[in-house]
């Protein structure tokens, strides 16, 4: 049998939502096996980013839009993604009531640390499959889970907010095992996942039980607490922490930055000039991150005139804004439409050491292309290449915008490839709405073919663009068209495309609502394999 740990989390986990049969199936899986230890001291954990929602594609720096430049790069077979992979579309194809060990056994000696953590990461939405697999995981005799597996796990529980089993879980390590899976990551996920609960009380208890697990107290760890408590706007209970523990945890600037950005955050810009004023009247000195943050408070509450007073005040005692802080100064001396002032900044950011970053350059140019001033939004793309500053997607989309002619926006293209950015389904979306808008019919063909190649869509966003734009141009079939094709992928349209598309079929065939019109329906509807587009039979 295996230990109480597993049938306790799992009986826990489905005791509600789940037949006590199909929990009994799937706790089958572990009745022969008992989970051996392994060492393993790696302490930490990646960064666990969602893949990109499309394929990455390849782009030759030169190639113009409709070329082949896409090519695929193919992992080896015995990578821990395609073990991953192979393991997720076996979990996907497990019905409720499954053998889950039956379906798993295959993998059952190619298991490590990496390729269950590449599993469990992709199911972070479903918990329930995830400990499942985890506990599966934990039952194999050459496998033991390590720090890294462990602290996904409880992330995933607390993320969805099962913290009751979150903490089950974390206390059920064996304690032979806490020296080598137990880390200061595994404690700061369960700080944050206690705070996003909204369990304040929970939260502080797990801090001061790091001493039973070997872990100082120290100061670190508490800023971690503070931090995860400001971030779910426990800022109140935040500030009376800090200040009921000052004498055992120094009230130093870094703590007091947290607490000024907690409520900076929350928007109470009343308790943060409360902050900056009893910072300012302690023995402490703000640094930047205080300056910046309060700055960045005050131009978010209007107050613009004070924030430029406060960001000259650094300059004139000697203390120099960075780029972040020159930034937020810039943005919003823009949007009040104060552009002379918002350049003499930027001027002067390069003649105090200040280098200007992409966000500057995005800021200016965002703003000149709501003004139209063409000349100055290139000449500003000219200094920041001939300065090494390379633009993004955000500044080709911002100057994309402004064009007029189908040229321009082939030139645009060629010149973003060139540069070495990559374009992503947004830029295509919005090259392809320019593009219909313009009436330019080869111009779409191509971005649409660009995209069926190289992954990047045609999305819902796609067909929308295509059905709202053939509409104001009175294509109304080639409209239905795409709409038709949208719902057969299986993409839900907007609800104004419904809308639309509803007035299109009352015009054409009379007031009749969009299933029930004879264009609709299969009998009538013909599929055109050179385009791919469902097509209506008149």
């Amino acid at each position: 049998m295996p230990p109480a740990p597993a049938y306790a989390v799992l009986a826990a986990a489905f005791r509600t939502k789940t037949p006590v049969s199909a929990v009994h199936r799937w706790l089958g899986v572990f009745a022969s096996r008992t989970p051996t230890v392994r060492q393993n001291a790696l302490e930490v954990l990646p960064d666990a980013a969602l893949p990109p929602r499309f394929h990455p594609s390849i782009l030759p720096s030169g190639y113009v839009l409709g070329s082949p430049r896409f090519c695929h790069t193919s992992a080896s077979e015995d990578s821990p993604d395609v073990r991953a992979g192979e393991v997720l579309r076996v979990l996907k194809s497990c019905a409720a009531d499954a053998d889950l060990g039956k379906d798993l056994r295959q993998f059952a000696n190619e298991m490590d640390e990496d390729v269950v953590l590449k599993v469990l990461q992709k199911q972070r939405s479903n918990w329930q499959i995830a400990l499942l697999f985890f506990n599966w995981a934990a039952g194999l005799p050459s496998y033991e889970h390590g720090p890294r597996t462990y602290t996904e796990m409880l992330d995933i529980l607390g993320r969805m907010k099962k913290v009751r089993l979150m903490r089950q879980l974390f206390d059920e390590i064996p304690e032979q095992r806490r020296g080598l899976v137990v880390t200061n990551r595994m404690f700061a996920v369960l700080l944050n996942r206690y705070a996003g609960a909204h369990k304040v009380q929970e939260a502080i208890e797990i801090f001061y039980k790091r001493k039973d697990y070997g872990f100082e107290v120290d100061l670190v760890g508490f800023q971690i607490l503070l931090m995860s408590l400001c971030r779910y706007k426990h800022v109140e209970e935040a500030e009376a922490l800090f200040l009921q523990k000052k004498d055992e945890f120094p009230p130093v600037i870094k703590s007091w930055n947290i607490i000024l950005n907690g409520w900076c955050v929350k928007g109470s810009l009343a308790d943060a000039k409360r902050v900056w004023n009893e910072i300012i009247a302690s023995k402490l000195k703000p640094d930047l991150f205080t300056y910046g943050t309060f700055i960045n408070a005050l131009t978010k509450a209007g107050k613009l005139s004070t924030a430029v007073k406060l960001f000259t005040s650094m300059w004139e005692k000697g203390i120099n804004p960075d780029v972040a802080i020159c930034n937020c100064i810039i943005d919003q001396l823009c949007f009040k439409k104060k552009i002379p002032e918002a350049l003499k900044i930027f001027g002067e950011m390069n003649d105090r050491g200040c280098q200007a970053d992409v966000a500057t350059y995005n800021t200016l140019i965002k703003h000149f292309c709501k003004i139209r001033r063409t000349e100055k939004v290139y000449e500003l793309l000219d200094d920041m290449e001939k300065k090494g500053c390379s633009p993004n997607n955000m500044t080709y989309t911002y100057i994309l915008k402004t064009t007029e002619k189908p040229r321009d926006v082939m030139n645009l293209i060629q010149r973003m490839e060139e540069s070495g950015c990559k374009l992503d389904s947004d830029t295509y979306n919005l090259i392809l709405n320019l593009y219909v808008s313009m009436k330019y019919e080869k111009g779409v063909q191509q971005v649409w073919e660009e995209m069926e190649r190289n992954g990047s869509g045609p999305d819902q966003r796609s067909f929308t663009i295509m059905v709202h734009g053939l509409h104001s141009q009175g294509q109304l079939d080639q409209a239905l068209q795409y709409y038709t094709t949208m719902k057969s992928r299986g993409m839900t349209p907007e609800p104004r495309t419904r809308i639309l598309v509803k007035a299109i079929h009352m015009k054409k065939d009379g007031p009749e609502t969009e299933d029930r019109s004879p264009s609709m329906t299969g009998k009538n509807l013909k599929l055109d394999r050179r385009s791919g587009l469902f097509q209506v039979r008149k």
